[in-house]
């Protein structure tokens, strides 16, 4: 949190929102975010439940996916446009804080989760689309569809193996 006071802050936000830049790009990221939606929809219907599109502050924006095998274990993937680095990412999320620590400990030996500290809102995080070229949406959805395939593909191996399947 800032040391500066809120009416400082406010009235830089004002400013901000006054030249009306960050209201066009925040609206359209959010709309390549649906679009990605639509393409998840199309691409894996019948195999995951695509959830709508949700918005975090102005930090995240994301939907979900669940299919039968993550369901029964009461996880979520999700797919995520972090605000902040302006990059994709795949989080495995807990459908509440307990599974969340379970999987968390579980999973700890993965190059994708924090084994020191549990974060906040997933169990991990996992890049995507590190440097999404924003004025080539094909490109985009073409990108993080396919490392969804590779990274989706290596999070079910390893929730298998904990079961020994």
């Amino acid at each position: 949190m800032s040391s500066r006071s809120l009416n400082s802050l406010v009235s830089e936000y004002k400013d901000t929102l006054a030249n009306g830049d960050i209201q066009i790009t925040y609206q359209s990221l959010v709309a390549i975010v649906q679009g990605l939606r639509t393409e998840f929809s199309k691409k894996y219907k019948g195999e995951y439940k695509t959830a709508n599109v949700l918005h975090g502050y102005i930090d995240f924006t994301y939907f979900y996916l669940q299919d039968e095998f993550l369901k029964q274990r009461k996880l979520k993937l999700a797919i995520v446009l972090n605000h902040k680095h302006a990059n994709f990412e795949l989080w495995l999320l807990g459908q509440t804080k307990n599974v969340q620590v379970d999987y968390w400990q579980r999973l700890r030996a993965l190059e994708w989760v924090n084994a020191q500290d549990m974060p906040e809102y997933y169990i991990f995080e996992a890049t995507l689309l590190e440097t999404p070229d924003f004025d080539n949406r094909a490109q985009i959805f073409e990108a993080v569809l396919a490392n969804f395939e590779i990274l989706s593909s290596r999070v079910f191996s390893e929730l298998k193996a904990l079961e020994g399947n």
